[in-house]
């Protein structure tokens, strides 16, 4: 009898430890059942440089979404990236999205800036206002090579 109670209460905690990784490798995962309501907007950009696909969306520095995907289009060679947003934050639609920088050498994200329309965006639909990634090397060429001619 004290056997397998023993038997049986490892085995119980066994099954409860398996539960909780579970729970956490969904959660942290933000796969499944687990994952926050969003929906998705996408904004047109010209240069996407450093920008991952998973990358954070702020609004305010607080994050509210993530990058789903960037896609080319080979029509306008323009980058289309596709951003899921949570459920409860609404964008007007003459907000901009930005591609910014954490830090000097930190990882690109999309940084949104609210507008002050009274339409509000829905799912699928496109920010138009961009801003797109700065390049550290473009203006450091520029500076040195047209600093030569005054």
């Amino acid at each position: 009898m004290k056997r397998w109670t023993l038997e049986t209460s490892v085995g119980l905690f066994v099954v409860a430890g398996l539960a909780g990784m579970f729970y956490l490798a969904t959660r942290l995962g933000e796969v499944g059942v687990f994952a926050p309501e969003t929906y998705q907007l996408s904004a047109r950009f010209t240069s996407v440089s450093g920008l991952k696909q998973g990358g954070v969306v702020e609004l305010a520095g607080v994050r509210v979404g993530k990058v789903a995907s960037i896609e080319l289009d080979t029509d306008d060679y323009e980058a289309v990236v596709y951003l899921d947003l949570d459920q409860n934050v609404e964008l007007q639609e003459d907000s901009i999205a930005s591609i910014r920088t954490a830090g000097i050498i930190g990882d690109r994200y999309v940084k949104l800036t609210p507008g002050g329309s009274d339409t509000v965006l829905k799912a699928g639909d496109e920010i138009i206002e961009t801003e797109s990634a700065i390049s550290i090397e473009e203006l450091v060429s520029k500076y040195i090579f047209e600093g030569d001619k005054q």
